[in-house]
């Protein structure tokens, strides 16, 4: 598995657990499974090389704090809440034990990006800076884009052991990879003879958006884009929201990226997020590289000519099938 493979596989798996704690609002969710502290104990013990410890483990109903690291002198709250009041709630408990400890607040389903930029009553004057000793998901994955592939193993690996089961118990089947044995079928070799000029200046869409490398996968494609638009419709006979849902899942991985890539780099990592989710289909069907490759980038260009993905310069008129 590539780098890139494993920040995708980590990302989708903690969004899937931060999605379930913002619909449980609650930490007990997993008690059932996994006691959530423990695994956020582990899991930033990989992330960071901390030595933390569930506090409950050591003094039960400890107040304000869930983790402990007495090596690096840092306690921590583990939070599903992410808001001042709930910052200062555990300052302003009886700390004066930890003197000289780091104080960590990880939210672990909300941005806490806002409260970076706030003042807190500390009373205890523990050392806290919430520039960087707040976690949220946000830049718990931007510190993850950034790791070194042998840190990403480790932590793929903690996660899998830790949360594909209980998380993502089954391998599911997806429209994505539906659409892609559908296209899988097609003749790519010639073009439409009955296609149709597209009516709007993709060129002026790619120079604005930088794309130098992808020009030749974008021009080589679009030319399917109308035959392509038939699939869906024919697609959409199955269900509503069949082909909706495919172009849905290519923005998603679209909006993931954008804030930390763009030009190429932001296209490619599309491509390989959209070929991972596909190979991650119970209802694929497997084909050779090559021909996966194919279809996904034929994907890929149609969604970049319906305008999902990628911005529109000024004026830009773009295809309505």
């Amino acid at each position: 598995m590539s780098r890139p493979h494993h920040i995708d596989f980590i990302t989708r798996k903690l969004s899937a657990l931060y999605t379930e704690i913002n619909l449980c609002g609650k930490l007990n969710f997993l008690d059932r499974h996994l006691h959530a502290e423990t695994f956020y104990a582990y899991f930033f013990n990989e992330l960071f090389g901390w030595q933390l410890q569930n506090m409950n483990i050591i003094k039960p109903n400890a107040e304000a704090i869930d983790l402990i690291d007495h090596k690096n002198k840092i306690i921590a709250q583990v939070s599903a809440t992410a808001t001042k009041q709930k910052v200062e709630s555990s300052l302003t408990k009886d700390l004066s034990s930890y003197s000289g400890y780091t104080f960590k607040f990880i939210s672990i389903s909300k941005d806490a990006g806002a409260l970076r930029g706030k003042s807190f009553a500390n009373p205890h004057n523990l050392a806290f800076d919430p520039q960087n000793d707040i976690h949220d998901p946000a830049s718990t994955l931007r510190h993850i884009s950034g790791l070194h592939i042998d840190d990403l193993i480790r932590i793929a690996t903690l996660i899998k052991k830790e949360l594909v089961t209980e998380v993502d118990p089954v391998r599911l089947e997806s429209n994505l990879a539906a659409i892609i044995n559908i296209l899988a079928k097609e003749d790519w070799n010639h073009n439409d003879p009955t296609v149709e000029t597209i009516p709007f200046a993709i060129d002026h869409k790619i120079d604005h958006n930088k794309l130098d490398a992808a020009r030749d996968i974008i021009d080589d494609y679009s030319a399917h884009h109308n035959r392509v638009a038939r699939i869906y419709a024919d697609y959409d006979r199955e269900g509503n929201n069949k082909s909706l849902s495919v172009l849905a899942a290519i923005k998603r991985y679209y909006v993931t990226h954008r804030a930390r890539l763009s030009d190429d780099d932001l296209f490619f990592r599309i491509i390989e997020c959209v070929t991972a989710s596909v190979q991650e289909g119970a209802n694929f069907a497997p084909i050779p590289a090559e021909e996966l490759e194919l279809c996904v980038n034929i994907l890929v260009v149609d969604a970049f000519i319906r305008c999902k993905i990628f911005k529109n310069p000024v004026g830009y008129g773009h295809a309505t099938s």
